[in-house]
């Protein structure tokens, strides 16, 4: 029983087990080696760092292509280590610069936005006073514009009435003339 206590403990705080989990990364400081000949039994004359720009020359042979360096040595590397794109490595970089500018000018955008945002609000608000104002205003229109058509009506009426009062009085005064004696002629032949 001791025996399987111990082997299951062992297992337990083995390194393998302990360091199963856990999240790690290759590094991205790759080296290829610059040969000088065709084959990796000449010669390291030097090495080029994963990502490099260099130039391929005309010449290969087997599994290897010579290059030019951006140092200037010339040298021959493997031909499936060449590739025709830039290195992920110098992409990350273009694409982190990138990504900066990006959050820059969205966090740009959004500051705009929360400007026009606060102009938007202040802007309703003085449409939301213009239109009560307005209302005000039309309110009052509406009722002066009755007071003048009452105004009007009433003056119409006191002219009717005086024009009423004037034809009566006139009427009246026609009547009383039409009735009154009338003074008679004198004689010429009458001396007084």
């Amino acid at each position: 029983m001791l025996r399987v206590l111990m082997l299951m403990g062992a297992l337990l705080l083995s390194p393998s087990l302990l360091a199963d989990g856990q999240t790690r990364y290759i590094s991205d400081n790759i080296y290829i080696y610059i040969h000088g000949g065709p084959g990796s039994q000449y010669r390291i004359i030097g090495s080029i760092e994963a990502g490099e720009k260099i130039t391929l020359m005309p010449e290969t042979e087997g599994e290897f292509s010579k290059i030019v360096d951006h140092k200037g040595r010339e040298g021959w590397i493997r031909t499936d280590k060449l590739q025709q794109q830039v290195s992920m490595r110098y992409r990350m970089a273009d694409m982190e610069t990138q990504l900066a500018a990006a959050q820059t000018k969205l966090q740009s955008i959004s500051s705009q936005n929360n400007n026009v945002s606060d102009e938007l609000n202040s802007l309703q608000a003085k449409l939301s006073k213009t239109e009560a104002e307005l209302q005000k205003a039309t309110t009052e229109r509406d009722a002066a514009l009755a007071q003048v058509d009452n105004i009007q009506d009433t003056a119409r009426f006191h002219m009717w009435q005086q024009g009423g009062l004037i034809a009566a009085g006139g009427l009246i005064l026609g009547v009383i003339l039409v009735y009154l004696p009338r003074p008679q002629r004198r004689r010429r032949d009458r001396w007084m």
